[in-house]
């Protein structure tokens, strides 16, 4: 077995991959011990599996698998983590916003005896003032809506122990928030505090995927929204209820008539309005529950080179 396996997600890569090989090498060459890079295709459209074949080719260190199609960010670190074989299992995306030299320290807190190992960002070089702001809200959010402690200003940058990564395989849930789940499972943790760099190339993080991912995240670990829903709706129906009295009062009671629609109008677009989003809430948590009865697989497999096992055993390969 290998003492380290550096698990390294990449989805349209070309342009960084090789810096991000040269860069990681030099740092793992340091520790003298013995290691693996693990390379997870996520569906390039461009030459990242090319590249990555003709580096597994002449590095034995090297290793890859090739998905079928684009599963996800968070699908392709459980993969990683599924065909690791380290005793300590390192996460790094393959844009070097993360800087791999921080995995030194990583390495020398793991020995000291700590199981998790998360980076935590103090900066954020090179983001937009909209995605920090948003980043900021959602780890807060999240923190607030949550019972499980899960740090802030991290992200899935991290060393995590076998045993570890031994429950985390064993979780095969579909809408899959990983750093939640490394929090999730306990264990002995510590932070190591960095600045991140600006993104050195490859694919960003639409706003589209970031909402899904920040989706995930919330309804993985919070029933708290479904009470949010159920809360608002026991008040809105508190507040119709006086309002159907005090319309009854004014008309038995009193001269006054209703001259116009615009106020009534405005109340059913908002109980509407409100009606709707909750629905929405309760829609996410079930299209959820119908990914998770579906029982398909988190991923499948096209292509695989040094895994370690027989291509009719592993999971999900197709030829």
């Amino acid at each position: 077995m290998v003492k380290y396996s550096i698990v390294i997600p990449v989805y349209n890569e070309a342009l960084v991959i090789r810096e991000t090989y040269n860069r990681i090498k030099r740092v793992m060459e340091q520790t003298d011990e013995p290691y693996e890079l693990l390379f997870v295709n996520d569906g390039s459209k461009d030459e990242t599996l090319d590249i990555l074949k003709e580096l597994a080719v002449r590095d034995d260190t090297v290793k890859y698998l090739d998905f079928s199609r684009k599963f996800g960010h968070q699908i392709a670190i459980t993969a990683g983590m599924d065909y690791a074989s380290g005793k300590a299992i390192i996460i790094i995306d393959a844009d070097l916003q993360d800087p791999p030299e921080l995995m030194l320290d990583m390495i020398e807190k793991w020995k000291e005896g700590y199981d998790v190992v998360y980076a935590k960002r103090t900066t954020r070089k090179g983001e937009t003032f909209f995605k920090k702001a948003t980043a900021y809200a959602f780890y807060r959010l999240l923190r607030t809506a949550t019972e499980i402690d899960i740090p802030l200003g991290t992200g899935d940058f991290r060393l995590i122990d076998r045993k570890v990564r031994d429950q985390l395989v064993g979780m095969r849930e579909r809408s899959r928030f990983v750093r939640g789940l490394v929090s999730w499972v306990g264990f002995k943790q510590t932070a190591i505090e960095y600045e991140r760099d600006e993104r050195l190339g490859g694919k960003k993080y639409p706003l589209k995927k970031m909402i899904r991912f920040s989706l995930d995240g919330i309804t993985s670990f919070s029933y708290k929204p479904l009470k949010l829903a159920s809360l608002l709706g026991f008040l809105l129906s508190f507040v119709s209820a006086i309002w159907m009295i005090v319309v009854l009062y004014l008309k038995l009671f009193t001269h006054s008539t209703v001259t116009g629609w615009s106020s009534l109008a405005m109340a059913v677009l908002f109980f509407n309005g409100v009606v709707l989003m909750m629905l929405g809430v309760i829609g996410e948590y079930i299209g959820r529950i119908y990914d998770e009865v579906k029982q398909r697989p988190l991923y499948i497999l096209k292509e695989g080179w040094g895994v370690g096992y027989e291509k009719e055993k592993m999971p999900y390969y197709v030829e």
